[in-house]
């Protein structure tokens, strides 16, 4: 499917000096169904509402005086051990009851068991998100469960291209098994490359779906962006996706920024038993393209049709140091969000596995054990598993 006719040609020393881990860019046929697809113009993939990428000009150097500034930086690690759930394995070995059970990994991959069906949603295994193992942001907690012995997966599901979504030994190792892979359109170049046969690729643009293992899979859109390599040419897109079974629906954000097609996802494929949300990794330098822990209430809400129905997971944050932001605020600013909309929220420990629409689910404020505590100290917090929920801190 690759073929010829790359948008952007390299010469064969300089494609050979690139790292593996950039993987690969679009060209052949693939490359021609970018260029028809109705979310690509003036040669590249565009958001479903404008939104600012990174930081420009003053606005960077004055994010990286924040940045790295000593006090700060001692705030956006765990000052204990992260606590990881124990009993991964044994407690997938047997089905869920109701059916439907999430077990988050860290950062924003899940595993997902929704109606006898397996699907992992961007799993990322490597130490580092970053095309090189001996710099970028590091786990600051162990995977919970190796990769090796989590098990068959019916199919593995990416929202982006980003490392911290899309992880080359992690994808190598499901390589080698008979998982199908479902990807934004474009981000199949990158699997090729990495030795995914292309007959077990399903890539989809926005509002397009594929069945496997009769599980319907639709990539939804989101406002976000794309890129590897050192050119950022948004050849590949970035998706949410909805996943709907014969007695479940779910929803996995990927990254995103809070805009209001969230209420159309939600009135083509919810209501949904769960849906899992990025809520860290925000920052004001870059407010478009991922969503603070209020906007990722809302977002679920308006998923929900308004109401407080199903269960949020929070993703995308405790895994990686990637924003200036404390990192135990993501998990403290969702539980107030909650709170005062009333909405149902899981706050599993990496690895620990829970039935969403089960009557208790995962409620502790796991995060305060490994924090540095407010000045203040913590607020008292009511069961999350409940729609009632106590403001915190």
């Amino acid at each position: 499917m690759t073929g010829t006719g790359s948008p952007h040609p390299l010469s064969s020393r300089l494609r050979s000096l690139r790292p593996a881990a950039f993987g690969a860019d679009p060209a052949g046929e693939r490359w021609e169904r970018i260029r028809r697809s109705p979310n690509f113009a003036d040669g590249s993939f565009q958001n479903p509402v404008g939104a600012r990428t990174r930081p420009s000009g003053g606005s960077m150097i004055e994010f990286a005086k924040i940045y790295f500034r000593k006090e700060a930086r001692a705030h956006r690690s765990p000052v204990g051990l992260v606590p990881i759930h124990a009993t991964t394995l044994a407690d997938i070995a047997k089905p869920p009851a109701s059916g439907l059970r999430l077990t988050w990994m860290g950062h924003s991959s899940v595993l997902a068991e929704i109606d006898g069906r397996r699907v992992l949603f961007d799993p990322v295994w490597g130490e580092r998100c970053s095309p090189f193992p001996f710099a970028g942001p590091k786990r600051l907690h162990p995977v919970p469960v190796p990769l090796a012995v989590l098990g068959p997966v019916d199919v593995v599901v990416i929202s982006h291209d980003h490392y911290d979504h899309l992880d080359l030994p992690t994808i190598r190792a499901l390589a080698s098994t008979d998982t199908v892979f479902a990807v934004p359109l474009g981000v199949g170049a990158h699997l090729e490359y990495w030795g995914v046969p292309a007959d077990r690729l399903r890539e989809l643009d926005w509002n397009e779906s594929t069945e496997v293992a009769g599980l319907r899979l639709t990539a939804t859109p989101a406002r976000h962006f794309c890129g590897r390599g050192l050119r950022n040419q948004q050849h590949t897109l970035w998706a949410s996706w909805a996943v709907a079974g014969p007695e479940h629906r779910i929803y996995h954000s990927g990254d995103t920024g809070y805009f209001p097609g969230f209420k159309d996802i939600g009135a083509e494929h919810g209501p949904f038993d769960a849906t899992m949300i990025q809520i860290g990794a925000y920052s004001e330098y870059w407010p478009d393209i991922h969503m603070t822990p209020a906007e990722g209430i809302r977002a679920h809400l308006d998923l929900q049709g308004g109401k407080p129905s199903g269960a949020m997971l929070p993703i995308h944050w405790g895994t990686f140091n990637l924003a200036p932001h404390p990192w135990a605020e993501p998990g403290e600013g969702t539980v107030a969000a909650a709170a005062a909309e009333g909405a149902r929220i899981a706050l599993p420990r990496p690895g620990e596995p829970f039935e969403p629409t089960a009557e208790g689910i995962p409620s502790e404020p796991w995060w305060r054990a490994a924090a540095t505590a407010p000045a203040t100290g913590w607020t008292a917090s009511a069961d999350t598993g409940s729609p009632e929920v106590a403001s915190s801190a």
